[in-house]
C-alpha cells in the first residue's frame, strides 16, 4: 500500500483526506514514478469544489493533481523512460500521491529542482500554447492581465525572450518580481486602461487575460479586434467575441522538454512560493483560495 490524497465528495478543502491506496500499475507506454514533488494548480481547486462537475465529471474517490516529478520505479511496455530515470510530466490518475503514472515522461535536467520540475508543466504548456494561438511576433506589444500569476509570469518571460514588448497588470506586491521578468508593470484595478496606455503609447497589439477579472471588453477596445484577445480565465469570453483557451489532454506536451531546459539554464524562472508535506494538501488549497500565494504551491510526498 501507499499514501495518497483523495476526496470522495465535492466540497471545501477539508474533503481532502490522506488515504491508503494501492500503487497504480503502469499500462502500455506509461511509467510509474516515486513522486518527489507535485504542484498544486488552480484547476485542482475547481475540481475538488465541484465547480467543474458539469464539464469535467469525476468518479469518486479522486486523487487530485495534474503534474509531478519523480524517479521511475516501474514501466509499461514501450515506455518512454527506464527505471531509475528522473522525469517530470502530466499525470494519469492524479499526482497528490507517493506514486503516480506518467503517459509522456520528460527527462528532468539535473540542474532543475524537483519543485520547479513539477511546477512548470501545466503553467508552462498553457503559457506557450496561448502565445502560439495569439501569434504575437517580435517587435509587437503584448498585454498580460494577471502577470503575477503562475501562467502570467511564464508568459511574460517567454514573450520577452522573443523580443516582444510586454506590459503586465499585477498587484502592488507583485510589481518588483514581474518587472524583473521583463515586463512594464502597471497596477490592476480601476483606471488600468489609462495606466496601460501610458506604459505602451505605441499601442497594444495583443492581450492575454490570465486574471478573469472582467477585463475583456476594455481589452478588445484597446486592440480594436476581439481576435487579438485570448483568455484562460474568463468564462464570459464568448459574450465579447474572445477566444477561451482551455487546452486538451496532451496538448502542448511537445513544449515541455524545451521549457525544462530553459528553466535548468536559468532562462526561465518558475516562482515557488511554499512547499507542504503531502498530508497538508488541504492547507495548500486553503492558502490558494485565500490568494495568499506569490508563486507555486508544491506538495512533497
Amino acid at each position: 500500500m501507499s499514501r495518497a490524497i483523495t476526496f470522495s465528495e465535492y466540497g471545501a478543502p477539508e474533503v481532502l483526506r490522506l488515504s491508503e491506496v494501492d500503487p497504480p500499475e503502469p499500462g502500455p507506454g506509461q511509467v510509474r514514478i516515486r513522486v518527489r514533488a507535485a504542484s498544486v494548480n488552480p484547476f485542482d481547486l475547481k475540481i475538488r469544489s465541484g465547480r467543474m462537475a458539469a464539464d469535467a465529471p469525476v468518479s469518486f474517490p479522486v486523487v487530485p493533481g495534474l503534474d509531478a516529478a519523480g524517479v521511475v520505479d516501474a514501466v509499461g511496455e514501450n515506455a518512454g523512460a527506464a527505471v531509475g530515470d528522473e522525469v517530470l510530466g502530466s499525470t494519469a490518475g492524479g499526482s497528490y500521491a507517493e506514486y503516480a503514472l506518467l503517459d509522456r515522461p520528460v527527462a528532468k535536467p539535473p540542474a532543475l529542482s524537483w519543485e520547479a520540475a513539477a511546477s512548470l508543466v501545466t503553467v508552462g504548456r498553457t503559457a506557450h500554447r496561448v502565445l502560439e494561438q495569439l501569434g504575437v511576433q517580435e517587435g509587437q506589444t503584448l498585454l498580460v492581465h494577471g502577470a503575477g500569476g503562475s501562467v502570467g509570469i511564464i508568459a511574460v518571460q517567454l514573450a520577452a525572450a522573443r523580443g516582444i514588448t510586454v506590459v503586465g497588470t499585477a498587484g502592488e506586491q507583485d510589481v518588483e518580481r514581474v518587472t524583473a521578468m521583463g515586463a512594464r508593470v502597471v497596477r490592476y484595478g480601476d483606471g488600468w486602461v489609462g495606466r496601460v496606455t501610458a506604459a505602451a503609447p505605441q499601442g497594444v497589439d495583443f492581450v492575454l487575460d490570465a486574471s478573469g477579472a472582467g477585463v475583456l471588453a476594455d481589452s478588445v477596445a484597446l486592440t480594436g479586434d476581439a481576435g487579438r484577445v485570448i483568455t484562460i480565465a474568463d468564462t464570459a469570453a464568448a459574450e465579447h467575441g474572445v477566444r477561451f483557451s482551455a487546452g486538451t489532454s496532451g496538448q502542448g506536451e511537445e513544449s515541455v522538454p524545451e521549457l525544462a531546459l530553459l528553466a535548468a539554464r536559468g532562462k526561465l524562472t518558475v516562482p515557488i512560493w511554499r512547499t507542504y508535506p503531502l498530508a497538508e494538501a488541504a492547507r495548500a488549497h486553503t492558502d490558494l483560495e485565500a490568494r495568499r500565494n506569490r508563486g507555486k504551491a508544491v506538495l512533497l510526498p
